[in-house]
């Protein structure tokens, strides 16, 4: 009896090692298999459609796994397949291959900082910037941001006004936000800007529609960064708009000829077709020339009520202007201002 009972515990001891030993190579080769890379870290994108084929392929080309049955062993056993979130990921050098799972089946993604700016200067910009920065191609934005009925339906706004529906500030965002995730996001700011009472102090200041009042705006920020100065100019620029003439406003042909950054505009720079040449053609432009800060949309909406229908930069370029009723006025502002950038050396 004694001796049966010491060779089950001999036996039992034997199956105890066993067991500890498969476990600490099952331990060791596959939940504490560590990423080696050549720097800090490294960035994989996982797509909306991808499944766990795609995700090891992500990982083998960006030179993340080395062994693949190992990663695929558990990650079936955590279930990655069922929890699969598309978007960004930072792998860090050192990694477990259970981290990696983790990262993905629990979404801790990166997010994407859209930083929308001045620097953007027109629609297709735009749409090249979230090409570059999100999973959305070109294709999808452009299907939508053309699509009349859609604007219509998000923003109350006309095609041409497209560029209007933007706020600049800085947007995060998963790689993967989907597009009508990314227009929930836009639609979201601009609501939160334009409120019902917003919309209706514009509309009895201005007399213009929202998209009018947002394309007025973009000239303003272009003349002047002062606030009582983009009020009063706003003001020139509607007294024009309700005489009939020409704005002449020089920003637009900066946007028509693409002359980002200049700093002043020759009369060869008037003679481009472009109807957002407002030597040519009368009344705004047909959407806006830049994206506008909150700040200058305020200023326009509290626009100040004169008579002027002239301004020039004064020639002490310090961001003011002077106004004027008449053109012989402001022809004399005009020659002053002049001299001062000829001798300046200003082109």
């Amino acid at each position: 009896m004694a001796g049966n009972s010491k060779i089950r515990s001999y036996l039992l001891l034997i199956f105890l090692i066993i067991i500890g030993v498969g476990g600490y190579w099952v331990y060791v080769n596959f939940f504490k298999t560590s990423v080696k890379l050549n720097k800090d870290y490294e960035f994989i994108y996982i797509r909306s459609a991808f499944d766990m084929n795609d995700v090891i392929y992500e990982l083998k080309d960006k030179n993340i796994l080395k062994e693949t049955d190992k990663f695929e062993w558990i990650a079936k056993k955590m279930e990655l397949d069922q929890n699969i979130h598309p978007g960004k990921y930072r792998i860090l050098n050192g990694m477990t291959h259970r981290q990696i799972i983790n990262l993905i089946k629990y979404n801790k993604q990166e997010k994407i900082k859209l930083t929308l700016n001045s620097q953007i200067h027109n629609m297709e910009e735009f749409i090249l910037y979230l090409d570059d920065k999100l999973e959305l191609d070109e294709e999808q934005l452009e299907g939508y941001f053309e699509d009349p009925n859609m604007l219509e339906r998000d923003f109350n706004l006309a095609p041409n006004y497209a560029f209007a529906t933007i706020i600049p500030q800085i947007y995060e965002l998963s790689w993967a936000t989907s597009l009508p995730d990314l227009i929930n996001e836009l639609r979201k700011t601009y609501n939160a800007f334009w409120t019902k009472e917003r919309l209706a102090k514009a509309k009895k200041n201005t007399k213009l529609t929202i998209g009018e009042v947002i394309t007025l705006a973009s000239i303003v920020q272009n003349e002047s960064y002062i606030p009582e100065e983009q009020q009063k100019i706003a003001g020139v620029y509607l007294n024009r708009i309700n005489k009939g003439m020409l704005l002449q406003a020089d920003p637009t042909l900066v946007f028509a000829n693409k002359l980002w950054g200049v700093q002043r505009i020759y009369d060869k720079d008037k003679g481009i077709d472009s109807p957002y040449n407002t030597y040519k053609y009368k009344g705004l432009p047909p959407g806006p020339i830049c994206l506008v800060k909150t700040q200058v949309l305020l200023q326009v909406v509290d626009l100040t009520k004169h008579k002027y229908l002239f301004f020039c930069a004064k020639p002490e370029l310090n961001g003011y202007s002077d106004f004027s009723e008449t053109y012989e006025q402001h022809q004399r502002y005009a020659t002053a201002y002049q001299r001062t950038m000829n001798k300046k050396g200003i082109k």
